[in-house]
């Protein structure tokens, strides 16, 4: 199967992921063993890993040059993309402890504040509602670019993972296409889950390893091994998952922490106008803005089942979108009272 047709096949796949808030790759918590072979559902990817490394290793010791100087892991949220990329870094630089590994840069979308790039967790941290999405920016390409053009450290070259690498400005684009141009000294890999938002002319520059989303019998592998089985006997969770580890542990977790009473009262649009109103104020009241994102996604579940025509989908995406421009009570007041 060629580049063309690996990448035509995960678009497919990313296209029908749901809209989500930003979320971790799915991980395994209970222990950090980097190998390939604690991927789950994903043997296509692994054995196109495995390969780059053998190639890589003619002699048992591994050739840089050998490698590509840029992968594209493409493939849904939550599959094990990030997983992919630690367990091959850490066999092809020889480092089993990533932690502060100074020949590995790791970047993610920022947000910009007070002139400052803040990452998911430094925003959260800092208590700063976000009023737009995150984004890969100039100033990281330029890091990146910076920090590719010193001489490895302690391993035998440098890596860089660029994390939901769809989600860069124009110029950033621009930016990072000349960098996978130019670098001859490491090795960048992008993860993305929606690949088709890429430009051709970055993928063509990447060896594309695709991933997919797991069939019910792996799904409940990966729960039993990371002792959550009860995540996967909740038929909610493991619908809204749509066969993604990751996805089905954050639906989880934000399951648990909305109020049940709230969920009951929101399981069908509202027809009372005041207790529309009532419940718009306790949204506001009770939810972090990030509760907030996630409900109006578990409610396109909840209220697609139960209504006759698309008008709510529609609703429910305008209201995702105005979260980030205007007030987080008024967008839920005029969702809820569009009857």
């Amino acid at each position: 199967m060629n580049q063309l047709n690996l990448l035509q096949v995960t678009e497919e796949s990313s296209l029908s992921t749901p809209s989500q808030c930003t979320e971790p790759e799915f991980v395994q918590p209970f222990k950090e063993v980097f190998e390939l072979s604690t991927l789950v559902g994903q043997n296509l990817a692994v054995s196109l890993l495995k390969g780059a490394l053998a190639i890589a290793s003619p002699s048992g010791r591994l050739a840089h040059n050998r490698l590509a100087p840029a992968y594209l892991f493409a493939g849904p949220e939550g599959v094990g993309k990030s997983l992919a990329a630690k367990c091959f870094l850490a066999q092809a630089l020889n480092i089993h402890n990533l932690a502060n590994q100074p020949d590995l840069l790791w970047v993610e979308p920022t947000y910009l504040h007070h002139g400052q790039l803040l990452n998911e967790s430094e925003l959260a941290a800092s208590g700063v509602q976000p009023k737009s999405a995150p984004l890969l920016r100039i100033e990281q390409v330029r890091e990146i670019t910076q920090f590719l053009s010193r001489s490895p450290l302690n391993a035998p070259f440098k890596a860089v993972v660029i994390q939901n690498a769809e989600k860069m400005q124009p110029n950033t684009t621009n930016a990072l296409l000349k960098t996978l141009e130019e670098t001859t000294t490491g090795t960048i890999i992008l993860l993305s889950s929606q690949p088709q938002r890429l430009l051709p002319t970055i993928t063509s520059r990447c060896q594309i390893i695709p991933f997919h989303r797991l069939t019910d019998v792996e799904m409940k592998a990966v729960f039993e091994r990371i002792g959550q089985v009860e995540i996967f006997n909740n038929p909610v969770v493991m619908t809204l998952a749509a066969g993604s580890p990751g996805q089905a542990i954050v639906h989880h977790e934000q399951l648990q922490s909305i109020p049940r009473q709230l969920l009951k009262q929101l399981a069908t649009p509202i027809a009372n106008p005041l207790t529309a109103l009532s419940i718009a104020k306790e949204i506001e009241a009770t939810l972090e803005f990030h509760q907030q994102v996630w409900l109006l996604d578990y409610l396109q579940h909840c209220w697609r089942k139960s209504l006759n025509h698309s008008d709510w989908l529609s609703k429910l995406s305008a209201a995702k979108n105005s979260l980030f421009k205007a007030s987080p009570r008024l967008i839920w007041e005029v969702l809820l009272l569009s009857q």
